[in-house]
């Protein structure tokens, strides 16, 4: 009977892990850690002395955003944009997309292109929502709505109202 059992739950297991356990686990699976992280906590307190920048996609970045955000796009970006909106290399500089994956990858070429105070929300947009904070619409409107990129990382959204447009 124990064999039996022990056969079952590892023939089975692979269809009983869908998702990540944790975001953690989650963020560890797909980041290598190259930019340091902020929490959304630790980025509430000081959010008027950073620049905020959005990884996501248009469609998303209009959905939603942190208020003060500049979109900087994912496939399509382009360091070009950082320069000319005059940046410093020396700011303090927070950049974001959904869960904390893209915006890593935004983040290393920021820091090969010579921005060195970078850091990457953990938990993105999602996570930032999700401890209530306020996202705003292309209006600069409060609103309830985030783009929640795919029905698979939209489990991690937990707050607001999940959007799905192309």
């Amino acid at each position: 009977m124990k064999t039996t059992i022990l056969a079952f739950i590892f023939i089975t297991s692979p269809f009983l892990v869908v998702s990540q356990d944790s975001l953690k686990e989650l963020l560890d699976k797909y980041n290598n850690e190259s930019i340091p992280y902020i929490s959304v906590k630790e980025l509430s307190t000081i959010y008027d002395k950073v620049i905020l920048l959005d990884a996501r996609e248009i469609v998303e970045y209009e959905t939603s955003h942190l208020e003060g955000a500049i979109h900087v796009g994912y496939h399509h970006f382009d360091i070009d944009v950082i320069s000319d909106q005059s940046i410093s290399k020396e700011s303090k500089i927070v950049v974001y997309c959904s869960l904390g994956i893209r915006s890593e990858d935004i983040s290393e070429k920021l820091k090969k292109a010579g921005y060195n105070d970078i850091s990457n929300l953990y938990g993105g947009i999602f996570e930032w929502k999700n401890e209530n904070h306020k996202v705003i619409n292309t209006k600069g409107e409060e609103t309830n709505k985030v783009h929640a990129f795919s029905k698979q990382w939209g489990e991690w959204l937990h707050k607001g109202k999940k959007v799905y447009k192309k």
